[in-house]
């Protein structure tokens, strides 16, 4: 049987009375989960794995696979109406999804976020089932020395794309992310760094804390300050997208997804750096540059388009290489082990419609999330009807619950306390929040790999500059950085002395 015809297969099993009622509920529930800050998809498919062990497998997985996609798109929702992302997959979505809510239009920013999520997840869906086995031989080709860069290009784009102004202050927030990360037990050794004798410091930085902290809880302290914290203006216009402002963007959501599927092949890199890059390639070939952080459709679009396309990109490695893309992928992959599937190189000779199944499962968790995210936009609207001093309370217990959920301790809690303190003032000097919190997820990366490379070279830092992908990588984040700073020098020499 063809590809297509196994496709067709799978589409029509899934659509089985029960197994639509299985996807609808673990979507839902995925959605909820992504919506709360602190409960992150990664979490979902812990919790649900759990209980998924005297389900038959083939729902069970089904069961995973709709939380997994509702969980990044559930997300969404609070970094939209209430700036604060509900998983970091989301980070990227608050640049304009916040702006446009502010402005009246969060109505059509959920619309925007919903459609661009369903087309973001086929896309991947598309590349997952026409393309896995050549996207994933790609990814091997990623050592340490490849990561170390990518880990460095992410910061250098984040800083830039959050900071349009001023991108040193982006910069500057990316390096403190990138220091906070330090903290903790290095790789190699698990020598304790920076932790000054506290057992809790030897752990490191828990990023759902932090990333809770400095959105959420600086978020209510700004709101107390009555500073920074503009009320969200009353929800109008349409819900649904017209055909005139999708085909607008005709292009911009195949490129996101494009971008979000390969950057979620990529192990252990995730649909956050999906989402980041996708915004940041929809800003490059954009002719609305200057709108983007102030409340653009495109920036909104791409960043929810490429974060959910990164979903079925990070199940590509799972599948056919028994490498997680991801830290849900990876929780995924343990949860097909547990329920007797051999994922790996020979699962396309060994089990060749389990793949088209995964993929028939993604595509109906596409429309599901489509349809449960525009169902339920009407409740979620109800959420700026309330007064800031009554929700606020209410998002602080969120917030400290969330972050004591992830480890019961109350350590977390204080990480969160010091980090919206920080958000705070941070935000009082202009400083933006997103690349605090990508340093924070991208910084095991680049130690990790800085450290494992100096190792395979015996100390030399030729491999980092001469390989092929790395010298790519290096080209394009020292071009970002030459883009930004030969402008401003060329505006400082025809100031005013």
């Amino acid at each position: 049987m063809g590809p297509l015809d196994l496709i067709g297969n799978a589409l029509v099993n899934a659509a089985a009375p029960l197994q639509l009622f299985t996807m609808l509920w673990a979507t839902l529930l995925g959605i909820l989960i992504g919506m709360l800050p602190g409960l992150t998809a990664t979490m979902g498919l812990a919790l649900l794995t759990t209980l998924t062990f005297h389900m038959d497998s083939h729902t069970a997985i089904v069961s995973l696979l709709c939380m997994y996609v509702g969980a990044i798109f559930g997300g969404s929702r609070s970094a939209i109406l209430l700036n604060m992302p509900g998983t970091p997959a989301s980070a990227a979505t608050t640049l304009d999804g916040f702006p446009l809510a502010q402005s009246g239009r969060a109505r059509e920013a959920l619309g925007l976020a919903t459609i661009g999520s369903c087309f973001g997840t086929l896309v991947g869906v598309a590349l997952l089932a026409l393309g896995a086995p050549l996207l994933a031989d790609y990814a091997l080709r990623f050592g340490a020395f490849e990561f170390f860069w990518l880990a460095v290009f992410g910061i250098v784009i984040s800083g830039r794309l959050t900071a349009m102004e001023d991108p040193l202050k982006g910069w500057i927030a990316g390096l403190l992310g990138l220091i906070i990360a330090m903290i903790g037990q290095e790789s190699v050794f698990a020598y304790a760094r920076f932790s000054y004798g506290i057992t809790d410091l030897t752990g490191g930085i828990n990023l759902i804390p932090a990333m809770v902290g400095a959105f959420g809880f600086a978020e209510i302290l700004t709101s107390i300050a009555g500073r920074e914290g503009p009320v969200v203006a009353k929800a109008s216009g349409r819900l649904l997208p017209s055909f005139s402002k999708l085909r607008k963007h005709w292009l911009t959501i195949p490129r996101s997804g494009a971008a979000g599927t390969l950057i979620g092949v990529i192990p252990g890199v995730g649909e956050d750096i999906g989402a980041w890059v996708s915004y940041a390639l929809a800003k490059r070939f954009s002719r609305e540059k200057d709108r983007y952080g102030k409340g653009s459709e495109e920036g909104l679009i791409s960043a929810e388009t490429g974060n959910s396309a990164a979903v079925p990109g990070a199940i590509i490695p799972v599948l056919t290489l028994a490498v997680p893309g991801s830290a849900p992928a990876a929780v995924l992959l343990a949860a097909m082990v547990i329920h007797g599937v051999r994922p790996g190189p020979l699962i396309m000779i060994e089990n060749p419609s389990f793949v088209y199944d995964v993929a028939a499962t993604l595509i109906y968790a596409a429309f599901a999330i489509t349809f449960l995210g525009l169902l339920l936009s009407g409740s979620l609207l109800q959420v700026l009807r309330i007064p800031r001093e009554r929700l606020m309370p209410v998002i602080f217990v969120l917030c400290t619950v969330g972050s004591f959920a992830i480890a019961n301790r109350l350590f977390d809690v204080l990480v969160m306390v010091c980090f919206g303190i920080a958000g705070f003032l941070l935000r009082q000097m202009k400083f933006p929040m997103a690349p605090i919190v990508l340093g924070l997820v991208l910084g095991s990366l680049l130690d990790k790999n800085l450290r494992r490379g100096l190792i395979l070279s015996d100390g030399s830092l030729e491999p980092f500059l001469t390989r092929p992908i790395s010298a790519v990588l290096m080209g394009v984040t020292l071009l970002s950085v030459a883009l930004v700073l030969i402008p401003f020098g060329r505006r400082k020499k025809t100031g005013p002395s």
